[in-house]
């Protein structure tokens, strides 16, 4: 080819190259710069140490440090570090518990959030500043239930994080995490906001804020920080299957951190709105059950008796689609709003019973210190499932009927091959409803099974040691 032919490709090529040049020049003007910020927000970001007295007995067993999920170079570098114990008069060796972690300065007179864990049953908790002095803080209150903890330390003119709006966050969001992993003050760690509004298993009152921002121990209540350089959560979790980060971090919104920390700090410790049910999700078999159009809402499992549900009428096998206003698309979007409202605030609930659109007027509760575990035995008269269900039933005898706080049901006494089995039913098992009918008896358990409808959904109420929850199953032809 000639070199006349050659100059349309060779033009070609330059524009090309030209293009690809100024696309990554403008990819490069779009990322985002965090040298600002991090410099204006690190000098109230702080690490936290504490220590915790071990029994002897523990000392005498040889244990050390838990040192097991670091990687092997970091697990060196702090054993080659670590002070030598002191031996006992006994000649066994003592030593403190120590723990690492996060947290940041909200008041210029020394008030500090971190997480719960961080510091729990901690006998001495040191706040390190970023100029590396130390302070000795006193703890002000925690709340388990949203590992949120607030600690005091003696100063004046400290420097102190802005706080953002935590609801204003939206997926798709830049934040950045400034802590100590493993040790190492002050590192930087970026992202964006993955998902909100996520609940995790025992965490029924915090709607976490999801991120892939990099959280490895020691980030642990440390601050979430948006672009504006506002406080928008505390990092207090992560999902790994490794003990490391993979890519999974969850943060305790700040509206809800700072709304705790305010009670800790005025009365010592945190109320909330208490509904008294027990709910479930609503998934595509229980919304064709219960005669919904799409699967949405929290289903009533269980209406604890005296409690606020069930004086403003609420029943089991109600959804519940709102509450004053706002949709519950999940489940878990009930704890969050009931939790958040007052003892005595009033509560309008939407909800669907017997597939009819209802609303309800609740007071809400002050939500228990404590759960309260039901337990039940298998006693009664038994009735021999005959149909293709697979159980043998029993009636509930007074004293349990009580001790659920059923007015009927049945117990199961065992369990054959059909699909009992599959669904996985066990003896011991109680039985208060089924295809959204009240069970009496084990007569009429037997009655209502016979009539069951074949390749539909069909729901079944079961309390197990004491929990309630829905399950659906068909029957085939």
């Amino acid at each position: 080819m000639s070199i006349p032919r050659l100059k349309p490709y060779l033009s070609m090529f330059a524009a090309v190259l030209m293009l690809g040049q100024v696309l990554t020049a403008q990819a490069e003007e779009s990322l985002p710069d965090f040298t600002t910020l991090v410099e204006q927000a690190s000098p109230a970001v702080v690490n936290i140490s504490t220590k915790q007295k071990l029994p002897d007995r523990r000392v005498a067993a040889g244990q050390m440090p838990d040192l097991e999920g670091l990687p092997p170079m970091f697990r060196e570098f702090f054993e080659r570090n670590m002070p030598q114990q002191p031996r006992s008069p006994r000649g066994d060796r003592q030593r403190e518990a120590q723990s690492l972690g996060s947290g940041f300065i909200i008041s210029s007179d020394g008030y500090v959030l971190t997480n719960n864990h961080v510091v729990a049953d901690a006998d001495e908790i040191i706040v390190r500043l970023s100029d590396r002095s130390e302070l000795q803080a006193k703890l002000v209150g925690t709340d388990p239930r949203t590992d949120v903890a607030l600690l005091k330390v003696e100063g004046k003119n400290l420097p102190i994080v802005k706080l953002g709006d935590s609801e204003k966050l939206k997926v798709g969001e830049w934040v950045l995490a400034i802590g100590s992993p493993f040790g190492f003050d002050h590192s930087v760690t970026k992202g964006i906001v993955s998902a909100k509004g996520r609940t995790l298993p025992n965490d029924t009152y915090v709607p976490f804020i999801q991120t892939d921002v990099a959280i490895n121990p020691g980030n642990s209540g440390g601050p979430l920080f948006n672009m504006k350089g506002e406080v928008v959560g505390i990092n207090s979790q992560i999902f790994t299957r490794s003990g490391g980060f993979m890519g999974l971090s969850f943060a305790i919104p700040i509206d809800v951190a700072i709304d705790v920390s305010n009670q800790l700090k005025k009365d010592g410790k945190v109320s909330r709105g208490w509904l008294g049910v027990v709910i479930q999700e609503v998934n595509k078999d229980l919304a064709e059950s219960f005669g919904l159009e799409k699967p949405a809402g929290a289903l009533v499992a269980q209406v604890l008796e005296d409690g606020p549900a069930a004086k403003g009428g609420l029943q089991v096998g109600d959804v519940i689609l709102s509450m004053n206003g706002q949709p519950i698309v999940m489940s878990a979007d009930l704890p969050h709003l009931v939790g958040s409202l007052k003892d005595g605030a009033k509560a309008k609930l939407d909800i669907i019973r017997n597939g009819k659109r209802q609303t309800l007027d609740v007071t809400i509760g002050a939500l228990p210190d404590d759960d309260a575990d039901i337990t039940s035995g298998a006693q009664g008269s038994t009735e021999r499932s005959s149909n293709r269900l697979g159980v043998a039933v029993a009636d509930l005898t007074a004293e349990q009927k009580k001790a659920l706080e059923l007015k009927g049901g049945v117990v199961i006494k065992e369990v054959q091959d059909g699909p009992a089995a599959l669904i996985g039913l066990r003896p011991g098992d109680v039985i208060s409803h089924l295809n959204n009918q009240a069970i009496a008896s084990a007569k009429e358990f037997t009655e209502i099974a016979k009539e069951l409808p074949k390749n539909r959904s069909v729901s079944m109420r079961v309390l197990r040691q004491g929990r309630a929850s829905f399950i659906t199953f068909k029957l085939a032809e």
